[in-house]
C-alpha cells in the first residue's frame, strides 16, 4: 500500500533492527518503529504496535533472527528467547509458525535464518494477493460487504486477507460499500479499517459493534469476510472478539459469512475451538480511549465508570458450521475437517 506517495510494507528487517508502522497511533498519525533487539519486538507484538495475523508472523520471524544475533550461540538464551516470543499473542497461529520455522533454519546457520525469515515474509504478500483474486470471484458489483476488526494491509506484510478481496473488486471497477465495524475495544475497524478504505478511495462507514444485526435484518448487508488468527483442524476460526456475534446473526438473517486466511493460520494439531487458547488482555483496553487532543497530542481518556472492573478477552471462536466458507491462497473450501486435510496432504 501506498502511503503519501511511498509503498511501504507492514514490517520489514534492515541490518540487526526490525521496523514496522506504529498501529497504535494510527490514524491520528503516521509512524516507524524501530525495534532493536529481539525484546523490543516482544514488546511491539505484545503492545499491537504491529497486529494481525500475517504482520505478527512476520514480526516474529524476524524477532527469532534477532535472538540468533543476540546469543552468540548460547543455546539456553535461545531457547529462552523462543519462549518469549511465543509468549506475546497465544492465540495467533501465525506467530508460532513463523518462529518455529526460523528457529528451525537457524541451525544450520543465522544466514538461512534470515533467508527464511524473509522468504517468510515474501510468502506472506503473495498469500495474500492470492486470497485476494479468490475472495472476489464472491463479490458482485454494487455489494455491501460487512467487516470486522482489521484483516488489511496493516494486518499482513502487504494486502491482507478479508479486506484483499475488497481492493481486488475496487480495482476490477466493482462498486462496493463496506460497513466497517468499530471493533471495541481497541477499535481497530474505526482506526485502522477505515484509514485503509480511505487511502483506497472505497465508499465505507464506520458502524458500532452492535449495529451489523440492524443492517443485516434490514437486508443491507450481502456478504461478510473476517480474518483469523487461528483455525482448528474441524474448521472453527479463532478471530477478533465479536466475531462470533456476528456469524450468528448471519445464520439468522441468510447473510453469507466467510473467512480469508493463508494456510499459515491453520492449525491441523488444533482438534477444534476449545482447544484454542484464549489471550486476556487488561481492562485499561475497555475502560480507556484513545485519541488527538486539540493540540494534536495523544491522549488517554476515561470512558467508563471510575472504579469498576472490566474483562478483555481478545478473542472468541466461531464455529465450523456459522461458516459458509474460508478463503485461502489455494482456493475457497469448505470449513471442514476433510477439506482441511486436503488442503494439507
Amino acid at each position: 500500500m501506498k502511503v503519501n506517495g511511498k509503498h511501504y510494507r507492514t514490517v520489514w528487517m534492515k541490518g540487526t533492527s526490525v521496523f514496522m508502522i506504529d498501529q497504535t497511533r494510527l490514524p491520528f498519525e503516521f509512524l516507524i518503529f524501530e525495534a532493536k533487539s529481539y525484546k523490543e519486538s516482544c514488546y511491539a507484538i505484545k503492545a499491537m504496535i504491529t497486529r494481525g495475523a500475517g504482520a505478527i508472523g512476520a514480526t516474529a520471524g524476524f524477532a527469532m533472527v534477532q535472538a540468533y544475533l543476540e546469543s552468540h550461540g548460547d543455546e539456553e538464551m535461545l531457547f529462552q528467547a523462543k519462549n518469549e516470543i511465543e509468549a506475546t499473542r497465544p492465540t495467533a497461529r501465525n506467530l508460532f509458525y513463523a518462529v518455529d520455522r526460523v528457529f528451525n533454519a537457524g541451525k544450520k546457520s543465522i544466514e538461512n535464518a534470515l533467508t527464511t525469515a524473509l522468504q517468510m515474509a515474501d510468502e506472506n504478500i503473495e498469500e495474500a494477493r492470492q486470497i485476494g483474486i479468490y475472495g472476489n470471484e464472491l463479490i458482485g458489483d454494487g455489494f455491501k460487504i460487512e467487516t470486522h476488526c482489521n484483516a488489511g494491509w496493516l494486518g499482513f506484510v502487504d494486502y491482507g486477507s478479508a479486506l484483499s478481496p475488497i481492493f481486488v473488486a475496487n480495482e476490477k471497477g466493482k462498486n462496493i460499500f463496506v460497513f466497517v465495524d468499530e471493533t471495541r475495544p481497541r477499535s481497530q475497524g474505526a482506526r485502522l479499517t477505515a484509514w485503509e478504505l480511505k487511502n483506497e478511495n472505497i465508499e465505507h462507514a464506520i458502524i458500532p459493534d452492535n449495529a451489523g444485526a440492524y443492517y443485516m435484518s434490514k437486508g443491507k448487508v450481502d456478504m461478510m469476510i473476517v480474518g483469523a488468527d487461528r483455525i482448528a483442524a474441524n474448521g472453527d476460526v479463532a478471530n477478533k472478539i465479536g466475531t462470533l456475534e456476528k456469524a450468528i446473526v448471519a445464520e439468522k438473517y441468510a447473510v453469507p459469512f466467510y473467512v480469508a486466511a493463508p494456510l499459515s493460520t491453520f492449525d491441523i494439531h488444533c482438534p477444534g475451538g476449545n482447544n484454542i487458547p484464549i489471550e486476556q488482555r487488561g481492562k485499561e483496553e475497555v475502560l480507556f480511549q484513545e485519541g488527538p487532543s486539540n493540540n494534536g497530542t495523544i491522549t488517554k481518556i476515561l470512558v467508563s465508570n471510575p472504579g469498576s472492573d472490566a474483562f478483555n478477552p481478545a478473542f472468541d471462536v466461531t464455529p465450523a458450521e456459522l461458516i459458509k466458507g474460508i478463503i485461502t491462497e489455494k482456493g475457497i473450501i469448505k470449513p471442514n475437517r476433510e477439506s482441511i486435510n486436503k488442503l494439507f496432504s
